[in-house]
């Protein structure tokens, strides 16, 4: 029977990674994720795996490019600026169809910022930075043990989709400790037989390569890319509802923000007040079909998030006109905390119910 223990974010992403066969870690120190590599420094070569400290984010994402070619369970992990470095080969690897697994222990910024509690790389995970038509995967935990759910889910979608995946970490659940359980990896192996470079010795040569001078070639690979995310779109959206069923307002949270959100939402039942929280867990493909279906009926929607808005747009066309919407954020710092957010929502929807 599987025990819980206490572990960080940071360490239970390590953990995880292990336990469903990465087999190839590149990454450079950055607060708060170094505690990743620090993990696997000592675990990778105990197994013979391979783990490289690189001489910066850009070799460390070049590597992990590399060796992703031949087929290996790969990952990196860095924070924010850093991941910063990495989108020209981010770009590289969504196109060459390459499945890395990113671990972005977010900090503050812009820039340098700091390691104050932030949520500000929501626009360059599902945006990114990089040129070009193209996605990457999402994925957003809210404790530890959606740490490990969710390396696992990770690097399960990277390999099932050929696509680059980010896990998208609040820097204070990479550095908090809670119980949690090591599970098993509820995910098979996928194939990369048909794909990998590992040496052509009884099949025709192949290549994996992002750059194409001939225009057309160029135009049908990406139409093809679009294919696939138009099936991971419709395939992998994956969100989390709190007593929405009946809500007149709901408040949209992702990450650790959402744990905050549900306490609030308790205060407000509490005061007779039909109040939910929704989750977004993929933050690409963003759960837009059931958080519209819910604006349907609630009266009010309220996005609670540790930045200055970037998935209030995601949220906004989910609703489109359906409800109000409104903004509750903070750039760096000090978590919002509960007080602080109930006293605003009081503000905020004290018309629509004067008994507050």
């Amino acid at each position: 029977m599987n025990e819980k223990n206490l572990l960080k974010g940071n360490i239970a992403i390590a953990k995880a990674a292990l336990n469903c066969g990465c087999s190839c870690y590149f990454g450079y120190p950055i607060t708060p994720q170094t505690d990743i590599g620090e993990y696997l420094s000592l675990e990778m070569q105990k197994n013979e795996l391979a783990y490289v400290c690189a001489e910066s984010e850009i070799g460390a994402i070049n590597m992990a490019l590399g060796a992703a070619s031949s087929g290996e369970k790969v990952m990196t992990s860095s924070s924010s600026c850093a991941v910063a470095l990495m989108q020209e080969t981010l770009s590289y690897a969504a196109s060459d169809e390459l499945p890395i697994v990113l671990v972005n222990v977010m900090r503050a910024g812009p820039g340098q910022g700091y390691i104050y509690p932030s949520q500000g790389d929501y626009n360059q995970a599902t945006i990114g930075g990089g040129n070009g038509d193209y996605k990457i995967i999402v994925l957003s935990p809210s404790s530890v043990q959606e740490c490990i759910d969710l390396t696992y889910k990770s690097f399960h979608l990277a390999q099932k989709y050929r696509n680059p995946t980010i896990l998208l970490v609040d820097g204070l659940l990479g550095q908090m400790a809670e119980p949690a359980i090591i599970t098993q990896n509820p995910y098979p192996d996928s194939d990369t037989s048909s794909w990998r470079l590992d040496g052509a010795k009884n099949r025709p040569s192949r290549k994996i390569h992002s750059l194409e001078p001939d225009q057309n070639i160029l135009n049908q690979h990406v139409l093809k890319l679009y294919q696939k995310y138009r099936t991971i779109e419709q395939n992998e959206p994956s969100w989390e509802e709190y007593l929405c069923d009946d809500a007149d307002v709901i408040l949209t949270a992702f990450g650790t923000m959402a744990r905050s959100a549900k306490a609030v939402c308790n205060h407000f039942r509490q005061q007779g007040i039909k109040m939910g929280v929704y989750r977004p867990i993929t933050l690409y493909p963003f759960p837009y079909n059931r958080l519209r279906e819910l604006s349907y009926k609630a009266k009010h929607i309220i996005d609670i998030e540790m930045n200055m808005g970037q998935m209030l747009r995601d949220v906004r066309l989910s609703v489109l006109s359906n409800s109000q919407i409104s903004f509750i954020g903070k750039p760096v710092g000090d978590w919002l905390k509960k007080e602080e957010i109930i006293n605003t929502i009081n503000n905020i929807i004290k018309e629509q119910y004067a008994s507050i």
